[in-house]
């Protein structure tokens, strides 16, 4: 499972920051009553994407969708399958 620790590093190293402020916000419903591991669905998309945009700044858009993408693959989605657009699309294509 990629960790923020994880997530962060891997930020370092592809971006020159750590961006804590976008991974915490990408997984800030993780192990919430509501949602636990299933938090993805909220924001693990194009449209969280686009949010973390407005949010935090263009730079943003890259940290968000790389952190997406790895928390995707270890759900078995591969670069050719298509890329969430919102969380509806997100459980229809069994992500959740």
């Amino acid at each position: 499972m990629s960790t923020f620790s994880a997530h962060c590093q891997e930020s370092l190293e592809k971006f020159g920051a750590p961006y804590e402020e976008v991974h915490l916000w990408l997984d800030e419903f993780q192990g919430t009553e509501q949602y636990r591991m299933r938090h993805r669905r909220v924001r693990h998309h194009e449209a969280g994407i686009q949010e973390a945009v407005r949010r935090f700044g263009e730079a943003a858009g890259s940290v968000a969708r790389q952190h997406i993408i790895s928390d995707l693959k270890e759900e078995g989605w591969m670069e050719q399958d298509p890329f969430p657009r919102d969380e509806a699309h997100y459980v229809r294509m069994g992500l959740f």
